[in-house]
């Protein structure tokens, strides 16, 4: 028979059992969301994230973000698509990860086909087509038209820049020289900024640049707007037309969005959705966005990936035009 001492030690034994399941539960709940941003601190992607982070904590608890920079992107994207598909760590897709890279770069550590589930889009900024201002008056464009009629009568004399070959600038350049017929010579610089200190000092007459980075010398007139790359105008500068609507079917945008590894499981994949789209379509966040030149994109998780596969599509084409590639 056992004593009053070891009926209360093995009652005691049993308990510590039965908690540890509810122990392991409750650690595994709290334990936070991680988002690998393929790029530095402090960028607008990084920016948007955190922004992102900080909304989606009532929901879904510490959501903590991971800076993997380097090789355009690649080696964040690589990280993620190694990571374990438990719906605790995601990734940002974006334009260069899973639009150009598949098709400028000769091997990745990634397939962005196979690899990875959308999320949500988050959010995409125009590019907006923008002259030297002291140009413009010059050569008297004041228009998109006139920069395209100025262009095929005088064939090689423009030039534009570009943050590198393969840049979203470079490709959105030769698009537009496709479809407007006309030809200006493609002066490559190693980034954005170096790119827009040479149109602003006049080294090149134009460029295809990022809003965000284009409006403050939009406004104080160094730069002229003549038209934005989206299908629809901008809702921060609505009197600059699209391209499209003297170019019909352009449209080349910089997006970029939420991504899990494959293999996640759906319940978790829509749970993330419902949380991080409900955070883009609040005012607070959409307000935040606006102060970068960024639109919230909330989308279905299907309507994502539809959306990345067309992008795939449509950049194989613009890269083999361009004539880019990374070895």
């Amino acid at each position: 028979m056992l004593n009053r001492r070891q009926i209360l030690c093995q009652a005691a034994l049993a308990a510590s059992a039965l908690a540890l399941p509810l122990t392991a539960t409750a650690q595994s709940s709290d334990t936070p969301i991680r988002i690998i941003v393929p790029f530095a601190a402090g960028g607008p992607i990084d920016v948007t994230a955190r922004i992102l982070a900080e909304a989606v904590k009532p929901t879904l608890g510490t959501v903590i973000i991971d800076n993997r920079p380097g090789a355009g992107g690649n080696i964040g994207v690589g990280a993620l698509a190694r990571s374990a598909p438990d719906g605790l760590t995601l990734g940002i897709a974006t334009t260069a990860s899973h639009g150009i890279n598949p098709w400028l770069f000769s091997k990745l550590p990634y397939d962005p086909a196979k690899d990875f589930v959308g999320i949500t889009q988050m959010l995409r900024v125009p590019n907006v087509l923008v002259v030297n201002a002291d140009a413009a008056r010059r050569l008297n464009i004041n228009s998109l038209t006139d920069l395209i009629a100025y262009a095929r009568a005088n064939p090689a004399k423009l030039n534009y820049g570009s943050g590198g070959n393969g840049s979203a600038g470079h490709l959105a350049g030769e698009i537009f020289k496709n479809q407007a017929r006309v030809f200006a010579v493609h002066i490559p610089y190693n980034g954005g900024n170096p790119a827009q200190v040479a149109l602003l000092s006049g080294q090149v007459d134009y460029n295809f640049d990022n809003l965000a980075t284009a409006a403050p010398n939009i406004r104080s007139g160094k730069l002229k707007a003549l038209a934005v790359t989206t299908a629809q105008r901008s809702a921060v500068m609505p009197e600059v037309p699209t391209v499209a609507e003297t170019l019909p079917g352009f449209e080349i945008d910089t997006w970029w969005g939420l991504i899990a590894p494959a293999g996640t499981p759906p319940a978790a994949v829509n749970r993330l959705n419902a949380a991080f789209s409900e955070a883009l379509r609040s005012p607070d966040v959409k307000a935040r966005f606006a102060n970068l030149m960024a639109e919230p994109a909330p989308s279905a998780p299907a309507e994502f990936d539809a959306f990345l596969q067309r992008e795939r599509a449509k950049y194989e084409r613009v890269v083999k035009l361009s004539g880019a590639k990374v070895d």
